[in-house]
């Protein structure tokens, strides 16, 4: 057994824990921590809600959240946002948490990692169609992808997979080069310039979250609604 630590570009190739074959790198451990954080936080937020006048602090950040999410997700998706807010919500959460925790040293955002970014961009790939079957049944929904004749049905495919890239390396290099930018500036400048870099970073890590939850909801709104528009 043994604790391992290296200064590399990826949080996968910080080792935290190592015994025989089981590696526990950086990306898995704050992966864990961050669940756990909303886990529980979620909790502790929700075991005391009241459907009083007067309600805590916590259940009126909680109920101002949730609001703003789902103000959100119908203004994209012209549609009811009961059945999108689990998944959109907990995808922001997610990212928007693992960026903020960046101002606690030592620690790496899961989400420099391209496994986590790739990891949280395929979940998108597969939430689209099921979103969309959900609607519109297996039929319907398949139907378009074979439109206008059954010679496009690759370039469709295509199409599904270079956006599943294009979210997996947008989310990555963005916060990925943050962090890199950072350390260079602790090492070659004074202490004031890279905390103002720090600060703006932590807003540049929120824009991150909602840029993904928000693009996450555009393509299972647009798929859905296309092949809706379809199936009539």
């Amino acid at each position: 057994m043994e604790i391992l630590q290296s200064n590399q570009i990826s949080p996968d190739q910080i080792i935290i824990w190592h015994w025989w074959f089981i590696t526990v790198n950086a990306t898995m451990l704050y992966t864990w921590l961050i669940m756990v954080i909303l886990v529980g936080g979620s909790w502790l937020v929700t075991r005391r809600i009241s459907s009083d006048i007067r309600i805590s602090r916590w259940q009126n950040f909680l109920e101002s959240v949730v609001t703003a999410l789902r103000d959100q997700i119908r203004e994209v998706s012209q549609d009811e946002p009961g059945k999108y807010l689990a998944y959109i919500g907990t995808l922001f959460l997610f990212i928007g948490l693992s960026n903020l925790l960046t101002i606690v040293p030592g620690y790496v955002a899961p989400t420099a990692s391209l496994t986590t970014t790739a990891a949280l961009a395929i979940s998108v790939f597969f939430a689209v169609p099921l979103y969309g079957i959900t609607k519109q049944g297996l039929k319907g929904y398949f139907k378009e992808y074979f439109q206008p004749t059954v010679i496009f049905f690759p370039f469709h495919i295509m199409g599904e997979v270079s956006r599943t890239l294009a979210l997996a390396i947008r989310l990555f290099g963005n916060i990925m080069s943050h962090d890199k930018v950072i350390g260079i500036l602790l090492a070659v400048t004074p202490l004031f310039f890279p905390i103002i870099m720090q600060a703006l970073g932590l807003l540049i890590g929120l824009v991150q979250a909602y840029i993904f939850a928000i693009l996450a909801m555009v393509y299972i709104a647009s798929a859905s609604q296309k092949h809706e528009q379809a199936h009539e």
